[in-house]
């Protein structure tokens, strides 16, 4: 069943995403009907406007998976299969043009060449600076800066037109040309021909968009694909001969020549013996300033402001037939894949934008179905299972064994032979231990199981020992006083400040874990309880002590139940913040968990799996919530329409 599931969750999840956006749509018109047709006395206050309203809550759930369909791009991998891999074909060609397109004002506002002179004359113009304000002798500063001089002639000589050797000229031609010449291959529709037996093989042979390891396939799968990559290795042959080319000529090369040896000399020049180490410092340090622009001046990439046009033009029209050559695929990139492109790499391609971070719902749900696979797990446990517990196991965990101790008598020994007569305090003993003959039942494990025992053991602690302590200091000066600083001393503490100490204290088994969920919960609690008993109306008491109430009577039918409401909404927050400690302390320490699953999925960057771990934590909190929101209906009915 999986199998086909997987081979048509195309299909699939374009379905279920057209369905959610009809029912959502559905939804929110319906609902807008019956707030038109409310009843006149629910006027705007009043709680019962806030019951029921389900398709509200369908409304919500199906705007999340929208959006998380729309900008996963899951929803066009379903509606436009090969889209990736024709636009990883069209970014091997910008990728490949890229070196050219970037010497011309397309992506930036400047031309290169602009840049980089402005750069460097202004280098030139700080050494000057540098130079007035040094304490050089008046012979290094006329040295230096005829040098400086020199450099800065250089520089701009290689912006006039006059001093651009023809051989350049020419190759500038060349290029211009190449790329007209790829421009119209691809202009062409026979361009490439029809594709070979083997390349047919070759591009089926490879997965689909998402289907392994490799985000999308690098092999053209489709007839434009084909035609882009057909002139990627060409742009690329073509950009790399362009950016070989540099505006050097006899004459350059002659007065750089001359500069170099003239660096050299200084270099070596330097009389340690006549100079201060920080005297001799300065004078090598600017030296070296120099020596940096000479360099940068020889790779003559300076060329005259028009020199290039041609080679401008010509890269301005391949991109706008490039643009063309794309067609429909332009819109499909725009709309159904926002936030982001696909980018090539060296060796393959990739989705860049939120269709890179945010997992896809088909592959969440794969992934998912995989670890959940009680055969598979995830390292070798599963996720949430069962296994057959002997009722004895379990009758030993709750039976304390000193009961066994207070059986009249003494344990038997075992006789010369060999043998060991039982009496009864070692079968009080064996029941006390459960090593004793029993059936077996099915008991839940994995670890969602263990995370969730760990919250309930976490919550119930806190709960047993935070509520009466919060209602007794609500009750009494002295309790109030001699407790409140003790719990506000460690509240304010994040929980996982406490972590690492107390997980040292109890090691990496459960205990320290819910003890550290206990302290959280416990907290909350007893705020909790005692904002609750201190907020109880004093007419009521009043009213209860003037009917003869006794102190406990008052807890018990007054303040306890006026207290129910905060305490419920503690228990609540409680549930949440416990889960985020808990993912906290498993990811510390811990070999089984949600936590646990998280952080060895965050060590191998298996995002898929973290994403699935944040679901199930948000369901698993959700699934609380709901239960606690049925608590509260059921024992507060009351609340709010006193």
């Amino acid at each position: 069943m999986f199998s086909a599931i997987a081979e048509h969750r195309g299909f699939i999840v374009g379905l279920i995403f057209i369905l959610l956006l009809i029912g959502l749509v559905a939804a929110t018109i319906y609902g807008r009907r019956i707030i038109r047709n409310e009843k006149t006395d629910a006027v705007f206050g009043n709680p019962e406007r806030a019951l029921g309203g389900w398709y509200w809550v369908f409304a919500g759930v199906a705007s999340i998976l929208v959006i998380w369909f729309y900008f996963s791009w899951d929803a066009a991998r379903s509606y436009f299969p090969d889209a990736a891999n024709e636009l990883c074909q069209v970014a091997k060609v910008d990728t490949a043009i890229n070196p050219m397109r970037s010497i011309f004002p397309i992506d930036s506002r400047l031309l290169k060449g602009t840049s980089l002179l402005a750069r460097d004359s202004a280098q030139l113009n700080q050494l000057d600076r540098d130079l007035a304000r040094s304490g050089f002798t008046d012979a290094e500063k006329t040295e230096y800066g005829a040098l400086v001089g020199q450099l800065r002639s250089a520089l701009q000589s290689m912006a006039s037109p006059d001093n651009v050797d023809p051989q350049v000229q020419k190759r500038i031609a060349e290029i211009a040309q190449r790329v007209d010449d790829v421009r119209a291959k691809l202009a062409d529709p026979a361009h490439p021909g029809a594709a070979s037996a083997a390349e047919i093989e070759k591009a089926l042979a490879q997965p689909g968009w998402g289907e392994s390891t490799t985000e999308v396939p690098t092999y053209p799968v489709t007839e434009r694909g084909r035609k882009f990559a057909a002139v990627a290795d060409e742009v690329a042959a073509i950009a790399k001969d362009f950016t070989r080319i540099r505006n050097t000529g006899a004459v350059f090369d002659a007065r750089i020549k001359e500069i170099g040896d003239k660096i050299k000399q200084l270099q070596a020049g330097f009389d340690s013996s006549e100079l201060e180490k920080k005297e001799l410092q300065a004078r090598e340090t600017y030296v070296k300033q120099i020596n940096k622009m000479y360099k940068r001046i020889d790779d003559g990439t300076v060329f005259p402001p028009n020199a290039l046009d041609q080679v401008e033009a010509s890269v301005r029209l391949f991109e706008a037939e490039a643009y063309r050559q794309q067609g429909s695929l332009r819109f499909i990139d725009a709309i159904a894949m926002p936030s982001g492109t696909i980018e090539a790499g060296n060796t393959s391609c990739s989705e860049q934008g939120s269709g890179r971070w945010l997992p896809k719902p088909s592959d969440t749900l794969a992934t998912l179905v995989r670890i959940s696979d009680p055969d598979i797990g995830y390292k070798g446990i599963p996720m949430l299972w069962y296994q057959q517990k002997p009722l004895a196991e379990m009758a030993g965990f709750f039976i304390p064994d000193w009961i066994a101790d207070l059986v009249p008598g003494e344990y038997p020994r075992h006789q010369p032979d060999g043998s060991i007569n039982e009496n009864l305090k070692t079968k009080v003993l064996n029941v006390a231990t459960g090593n004793f003959p029993s059936m077996s039942v099915p008991v839940p494990m994995g670890h969602i199981w263990d995370s969730i025992l760990r919250v309930l053991a976490g919550l119930f602690f806190g709960i047993l020992l935070g509520v009466p302590l919060g209602l007794f200091m609500g009750l009494s000066r002295f309790a109030k006083g001699f407790f409140d600083p003790l719990i506000e001393l460690y509240r304010p503490v994040p929980p996982l400040a406490w972590a690492p100490l107390i997980l040292t204290i109890f090691g990496i088994q459960d205990d320290g874990k819910i003890f550290l969920l206990f302290m959280v919960a416990f907290a909350i609690m007893v705020i909790s309880a005692r904002t609750g008993a201190t907020g109880t109306q004093l007419s009521k008491i009043h009213a209860a002590h003037s009917l003869g109430a006794t102190k406990r009577q008052i807890i018990k039918n007054v303040i306890l139940p006026n207290s129910l409401p905060e305490i419920l909404t503690g228990i609540r927050i409680s549930i949440g913040v416990c889960w985020g400690t808990l993912v906290a302390a498993e990811m510390l320490a811990g070999t089984t968990g949600i936590g646990f699953v998280e952080n060895v999925a965050r060590k191998q960057s298996d995002y898929e799996i973290i994403w699935v771990t944040i679901i199930l934590l948000g369901v698993l909190g959700l699934l609380f919530d709901l239960i606690m929101r049925w608590v509260i209906n059921r024992t507060i009915p009351w609340r709010g329409k006193g």
